[in-house]
């Protein structure tokens, strides 16, 4: 039983994203539950973005905010962020203009539709949960977080109908939209952060004092957005080749993502915080812009990017502990 204990707590993301994994393809192989997963999958839906705000709400009761200024390693990730969406766009004006076969367009279109999907959104709100367990600065990547998601609320609207000339959602509507949700999840447990850390001392110290409250309610709800990316994935209207093509594109984009922030971070100070923010994308957001400005098929990548960064994210933690363990015993 220990040995489970152990395994689960220096594995906690795989193993979150294997329950996901194990739940949903038990309500979808088994004919007398997948009514019951039809039904449950409005309240997860529901229940995903309130545990998000949760997890960073007590992540955000230990952020010093007097250390939330802009820095230059801000910069050189936005500008490296810009420079990846502004070559993926390239591509994609590229294959349109260049491949003569209709059906391939469509299928390299909506394969590198599907990577910008993953490079345009901004940093994940629960990146600073994850950035805190490996020893980076809260408060550096939480301000890094809000400037991420409002330069995409403003880039999204701005690219996508460039690409999809159809879509028929304003600018401004769309712009009002995305800064909406991400102030839900991310501005908001922000502000009451701040207002407990002041007014109700007390109860910040006890949310505090548990260290990794914020990343196990982080891990619950790891499990429930894998169950809802497989459904995505599951119900999908692409072929095999476009979907197996889709998921390997974007792991490759996750390594690329994670190796230019680190480099970034090498040059400009913060190595931990600019790899996460760059790489850790608000994959919840990529999914519905895809939906409201691309192609259904498009949102599979962000789906699939869930999978590879938590990877990621596992591997990084592993390491931490492993390196830490090391010094100790020296």
């Amino acid at each position: 039983m220990n040995r489970v204990i152990t395994f689960c707590k220096n594995w906690t993301l795989p193993v979150a994203i294997g329950i996901g994994t194990v739940c949903y393809f038990t309500f979808y192989f088994v004919p007398g539950l997948d009514a019951a997963g039809s039904a449950l999958l409005p309240v997860f839906s529901t229940l995903f973005p309130f545990l998000v705000f949760l997890s960073l709400l007590v992540t955000f009761c230990k952020v010093d905010f007097q250390q939330m200024r802009l820095h230059r390693w801000h910069v050189g990730v936005l500008a490296a962020q810009l420079l990846l969406v502004a070559a993926n766009v390239a591509v994609i004006f590229w294959v349109k203009s260049s491949v003569n076969n209709q059906l391939s367009i469509v299928n390299y279109q909506l394969l590198f539709e599907a990577v910008l999907a993953c490079t345009i959104a901004p940093t994940a709100a629960a990146a600073p949960v994850v950035a805190a367990k490996l020893g980076g600065n809260l408060s550096t990547i939480t301000t890094y977080t809000l400037i991420s998601s409002l330069a995409s609320a403003v880039l999204i609207p701005v690219v996508f109908p460039l690409l999809e000339p159809t879509a028929d959602v304003t600018f401004l509507a769309a712009l009002l939209i995305i800064l909406q949700k991400v102030s839900m999840v991310l501005l908001l447990p922000l502000i009451l952060g701040w207002l407990m850390q002041r007014y109700a001392k007390s109860v910040c110290q006890r949310l505090a004092a548990a260290p990794n409250l914020g990343f196990y309610i982080w891990a619950f709800t790891l499990s429930i957005m894998t169950g809802i990316t497989l459904r995505n994935i599951v119900h999908s209207e692409a072929g095999v080749l476009l979907l197996v093509g889709i998921a390997i594109a974007t792991f490759v984009v996750s390594f690329v993502q994670f190796g230019i922030g680190r480099l970034v971070g090498r040059w400009l100070g913060e190595r931990v915080n600019s790899g996460q923010s760059m790489f850790q994308k608000n994959t919840a957001l990529s999914i519905w812009v895809s939906y409201m400005y691309l192609h259904p098929v498009a949102s599979v990548g962000a789906g699939c990017y869930v999978l590879w960064q938590n990877i990621i994210n596992s591997l990084e933690l592993w390491l931490y502990h492993k390196e830490n363990d090391s010094s100790k015993n020296v």
